[in-house]
């Protein structure tokens, strides 16, 4: 049974994978994992590969959702994202977003805030 943070991160990545799609971007998979380390969205922004971390939080208690993407957190994006490039041997320029996902709830409808932040690896 899934606990009621994994339920909240579930629907995050979806209105995330939805505000890509009304933006053009093409998915093309998701929660992509390795043994080094998982990538919640890998899409098209055009010709350019995006490797998304996809951060949600319903309150701000512990700051905003792009505040828990941490050094460790972005050396396992660099991994799974290595990995996945010499498995499917793309040439493409690549870049590594986050997006925050904050949800609040009215009248049993899940309110989405989505704050997308770009190229967070250099």
């Amino acid at each position: 049974m899934k606990t009621n943070r994994q339920k909240i991160g579930q629907l995050g990545e979806k209105k995330a994978q939805q505000y890509l799609k009304r933006r053009g971007y093409q998915i093309l998979e998701c929660n992509f994992r390795t043994k080094g380390g998982e990538l919640d969205i890998i899409a098209l922004d055009g010709e350019c590969l995006v490797f998304v971390e996809v951060k949600t939080r319903t309150n701000m208690e512990y700051g905003s959702p792009g505040e828990a993407v941490s050094y460790y957190k972005k050396a396992h994006m660099m991994s799974a994202a290595k990995y996945y490039l010499a498995r499917h041997g793309n040439d493409r320029e690549c870049r590594f977003d986050v997006i925050e996902v904050m949800l609040s709830s009215i009248c049993f409808l899940s309110i989405a805030r989505i704050n997308h932040l770009k190229n967070v690896i250099q």
